[in-house]
C-alpha cells in the first residue's frame, strides 16, 4: 500500500484508557508469538505457515468458537502460481453463532501468510499481518463472550502475499450461501503509525456504511481517518488486501489499517517496534464499528 497524497481529516485522537494499553499488550504477544522461532516469515506453503497456522488454531479452540464448516477450523484450496505451479492454501475459518436466527453473517478478516525467508534473511511481518491476525483472535474472544446480532464468519486467510488467493476462494466456496454473506470487515496492518492514526476504507465504495461508521470517531483512543477507497491508483486500497475479493464479488467491505511504514515488506517488521497503546486503541475503534455495523439492516 502506498502513502496517501491526501489526507482526510479527522478529529484529533483521545487518551487511551489503561484498558486500550491492557488490551494492546495481550494483542502484541499474539503477535509476538507469531512472529517468533520456526515462524519463518509464514509464507504460503511452508513449515513455518502451518506452524502459525496450528498455533492460531490451538488459539480458537482455547476461546471456544466452533469452525464453520463440520470438517474443522481447516479450509484446503489451491492455486496456480505465476510460474504455472499448483500450491496448496489453507484457511482457517471458526463461527461466532449471532443472537438472531435470520441475520446474514458478517465475515470478519485477517490474512496470517507473509513472504517467509528471502535470501537468507526472515521477513517477520508482526505488523503485515501478525497484527490482524491478533486482532481477529481478540474479535473472537469478544464474539464468544458477548454474541453480537450477526453471526460472525472469522475468516484467517492464507495466500493474500499471492495475490489475495486464501480470499478469493472462500468467496468462490463460502461457507455459507453467498447470499447469506451481508459485508467482510478486513485488518491488514493495523498496529503501527507514528500518527497514531487508523484508517478506514470502504464507504467511499459503499455509501451505506459512511453515517455507520462517521461517529465512530469521535473520543476515539486513535485518530480515525477515512479514504482509500475511491480514485483508483495506488491511493486506492479497494483492491489491495483481501476485502477486495469481496468487493469484486459485490460484496460491501469495511477496511481497517494503517498508511505504510519504514518496515513495510521488510525483515525489520519486528513486534518490538509495536506501541501497545495505539494497537489497543485500534482494538476499542473496531469493536465500536462491529456494534454500529451490527445494528444496521443492511449495507448496500
Amino acid at each position: 500500500m502506498a502513502l496517501a497524497a491526501v489526507r482526510p481529516e479527522a478529529r484529533q485522537a483521545a487518551t487511551a484508557t489503561a484498558g486500550d494499553v491492557a488490551t494492546g499488550k495481550a494483542l502484541l504477544a499474539s503477535i509476538t508469538a507469531l512472529t517468533g522461532p520456526g515462524m519463518d516469515g509464514r509464507a504460503a506453503g511452508t513449515a513455518g505457515n502451518a506452524k502459525a497456522r496450528a498455533w492460531i488454531e490451538s488459539r480458537l479452540r482455547a476461546i471456544g468458537v466452533p469452525p464453520a464448516v463440520p470438517s474443522g477450523f481447516a479450509v484446503p484450496f489451491q492455486y496456480d502460481t505465476k510460474a504455472g505451479a499448483t500450491q496448496a492454501g489453507v484457511n482457517l475459518v471458526a463461527r461466532c453463532n449471532g443472537r438472531r436466527a435470520d441475520a446474514p453473517a458478517i465475515v470478519v478478516s485477517a490474512h496470517y501468510d507473509h513472504l517467509g525467508v528471502r535470501d537468507g534473511q526472515t521477513y517477520h511481518g508482526a505488523d503485515d499481518n501478525a497484527s490482524g491476525v491478533a486482532l481477529l483472535l481478540h474479535i473472537a474472544e469478544r464474539c464468544q463472550a458477548t454474541p453480537f446480532a450477526h453471526p460472525l464468519l472469522l475468516a484467517f486467510f492464507d495466500a493474500e502475499e499471492q495475490g489475495l488467493r486464501g480470499a478469493r476462494a472462500f468467496v468462490a466456496t463460502p461457507p455459507v450461501p453467498a447470499a447469506g454473506i451481508a459485508l467482510d470487515v478486513n485488518f491488514d496492518m493495523v498496529s503501527r503509525s507514528d500518527r497514531r492514526e487508523i484508517f478506514v476504507a470502504g464507504p467511499g465504495r459503499w455509501p451505506r456504511l459512511g453515517p455507520l461508521l462517521t461517529p465512530i470517531a469521535k473520543d476515539a483512543p486513535v485518530t480515525v481517518r477515512f479514504g482509500h477507497d475511491t480514485g483508483g491508483g495506488q491511493d486506492d486500497w479497494t483492491t489491495q488486501s483481501d476485502h477486495g475479493a469481496f468487493h469484486a464479488a459485490g460484496i460491501p467491505f469495511v477496511y481497517f489499517g494503517v498508511e505504510d511504514h519504514a518496515d513495510y515488506h521488510k525483515p525489520t517488521d519486528t513486534a518490538d517496534k509495536i506501541a501497545p497503546e495505539f494497537l489497543g486503541g485500534v482494538a476499542t475503534v473496531v469493536l465500536r464499528a462491529l456494534s454500529a455495523l451490527d445494528g444496521a439492516a443492511a449495507f448496500k
